[in-house]
């Protein structure tokens, strides 16, 4: 593995003809940090002011305490009213703790909560809106509630007893578990993912405040180098003196038609007139459902794929997004592009049914697979973000290599669906050649390997990144 969130790989796809035109929106020039100024051109022959984009509130929040404080917070800890936190309830108190979910200082109140639900935006002090469409909340049981009592102060503890955060300033308020699942979802039909795991068995109530995390969210796993903050990000992009950053978000492994979308995504930025823009390549980390990869996996294909040489290190940035996944489709790719804004993109790029899956009862997909790149170009609080719907990729049988589909030749294209991809590593067949890099495929048939059944006739069972 790198020693930082970087590949060091070489490019390996020529630029490919597409309208020089953006399917964007495009709001007024972002203010810009005083530690970072950069000019760039936004459309060929017009010279504007650029630079990392402001995150939403204008500063980023980060809650863990100083290095100072860190025993003193410990003891405080150790005196109040715990809660214990689940692995994805962790996974929460990183995400906020790091400030993707800013201006967020903590579990949502109430107020949050409603305006989450019902607007999927918060209004700020000074009477803006920021976009926020997933309730980022901790439940808690009946038995709990009446363990804190008056207290304005719990102490939350991650499994193996260790003190984690402080949560100040409470507020104990109902769940309203119906509402709050089929407002995100858009039904209540039994079996999605994280409903099942982490609403339909929880507490009646949910908790708000605000956080002190103790010390940073590590996991050991020996993925933590990987894991850069907001502020790292943004650091880093400051010293590649980006002039625009464009995030990539996946949650399944690379193939070449990714990496096509990826690499002409920076020859159409190159073409408005930036000079030096970066990919934030940006893999899901959190809690995945059980059939997908698992996390430690789409890391080590992604490192062959970009030893493979598919990406330049000069300019890609990979790293990973610690958020929880929903598969909340519409909604919750307003909340992967929210973060996004916060690491410093001013891109985004957006696909086919992003944060989608399949109905869980029906045999259809659970949303329209065009809403989540058309809800993203007028959902609140994202006017300051360009969003780029990239064209479907697929496999040209002419070229032998992915391609950008081609309507007036269909026959020439093979779609190779995620499902097709798994069945054929799972049986050991190779796809097409081009369609995966040879390092990157012998990955993903060692995870599917690794799942064989075992001397006592069992599969292992798939956990959850």
């Amino acid at each position: 593995m790198a020693s930082m969130a970087t590949f060091f790989t070489q490019t390996s796809f020529p630029s490919h003809s597409l309208s020089k035109t953006f399917d964007t929106h495009f709001a007024t020039a972002p203010k810009v940090n005083s530690c970072v100024s950069f000019r760039a051109r936004r459309q060929v022959g017009v010279r504007v002011s650029s630079g990392l984009i402001e995150p939403d509130g204008g500063k980023l929040v980060e809650l863990v305490v100083k290095d100072s404080e860190r025993d003193l917070k410990k003891g405080e800890a150790l005196s109040l009213p715990r809660i214990k936190l689940s692995r994805i309830d962790l996974q929460w108190v990183h995400v906020l703790s790091e400030g993707w979910a800013t201006p967020l200082k903590g579990f949502m109140k109430e107020a949050e909560f409603l305006q989450t639900l019902h607007f999927n935006s918060l209004r700020l002090d000074d009477g803006s809106f920021v976009n926020m469409s997933v309730p980022i909340v901790l439940a808690i049981d009946d038995e709990q509630k009446h363990r804190i009592g008056d207290n304005k102060r719990v102490a939350l503890f991650d499994s193996k007893g260790d003190p984690v955060a402080i949560l100040n300033d409470i507020e104990i308020y109902k769940h309203p578990k119906e509402e709050r699942i089929a407002r995100t979802w858009g039904t209540t039909a039994p079996g999605l993912p994280y409903v099942e795991q982490t609403i339909t068995n929880a507490g009646n109530w949910l908790i708000g405040g605000d956080l002190e995390v103790i010390e940073p969210i590590k996991y050991n796993d020996g993925l933590d180098h990987f894991r850069l903050s907001p502020a790292e990000l943004r650091s880093e992009f400051t010293r590649r003196n980006a002039d625009a950053v464009f995030a990539f978000q996946l949650r399944n492994p690379v193939h070449n038609g990714h990496a096509l979308l990826m690499t002409d995504t920076r020859r159409r930025l190159l073409e408005m007139g930036y000079k030096n823009p970066v990919l934030l390549l940006h893999p899901l980390g959190g809690y995945t459902k059980a059939d997908d990869v698992p996390l430690d996996w789409r890391m080590k294909q992604h490192e062959k794929v970009l030893e493979d040489g598919v990406l330049d290190p000069e300019t890609t940035i990979v790293s990973i997004f610690p958020s929880p996944m929903h598969y909340a489709g519409p909604t919750e790719v307003q909340w992967h592009a929210k973060a996004r804004i916060n690491a410093g993109a001013n891109f985004y790029i957006v696909g086919r049914d992003p944060a989608g899956m399949s109905h869980p009862v029906e045999k259809r997909d659970l949303y329209d697979a065009d809403h989540g790149k058309k809800v993203l170009s007028m959902a609140p609080g994202l006017e300051r973000l360009n969003i780029l719907p990239f064209r479907v990729a697929a496999y040209d049988k002419t070229q032998g290599k992915m391609a950008f589909f081609d309507p007036s030749r269909p026959q020439d294209f093979l779609f190779i669906s995620g499902t097709k991809m798994r069945t054929l590593a799972r049986n050991k067949e190779s796809p097409p050649d081009g369609f995966m890099c040879p390092g990157g495929w012998k990955v993903l048939v060692e995870y599917y390997d690794s799942l064989v059944p075992s001397s006592n006739g069992k599969v292992p069972e798939a956990v959850p990144a």
